[in-house]
């Protein structure tokens, strides 16, 4: 069982920035690939960024490519989402998720996939 707690959302004006964090319980942290999705009023929930169990290998959507960066810190239990140059169309809550993938696996953009979420955090980015 892995709990998952998000914070640093908030009010920003475009062109600005914010990080996220996501601080997860338990020991087994470094055995799950860590996903950021979000979503916004009448939306579905949409990937927006996953880093692999190690750190090594990261993928973003292409809305979000260049202006964030997923990290994580494994002996912290957490992982980072730092958002540059936001955008209105970034308003949304957004979440942290967690996927106990298996074998050489290493990221995955399916939220169907992910086994654990924490409650959101809503970022609002004003014109």
């Amino acid at each position: 069982q892995v709990q998952l707690v998000e914070s640093g959302g908030g009010l920003v004006q475009a062109g600005g920035s914010l990080r996220l964090s996501c601080a997860a319980s338990g020991r087994t942290f470094s055995s799950y690939t860590m996903g950021w999705f979000r979503q916004a009023p009448g939306n579905e929930r949409e990937f927006v960024a996953a880093i692999s169990r190690t750190g090594g290998t990261t993928f973003y959507a292409d809305s979000v490519k260049g202006r964030f960066t997923i990290s994580r810190d494994n002996a912290k239990n957490t992982v980072y989402l730092q958002m540059n140059s936001l955008k209105p169309e970034d308003t949304a809550v957004y979440y942290c998720a967690a996927d106990r993938v298996m074998g050489t696996i290493l990221i995955r953009r399916d939220a169907r996939e992910y086994d654990y979420w924490g409650q959101g955090t809503q970022v609002t980015v004003s014109s």
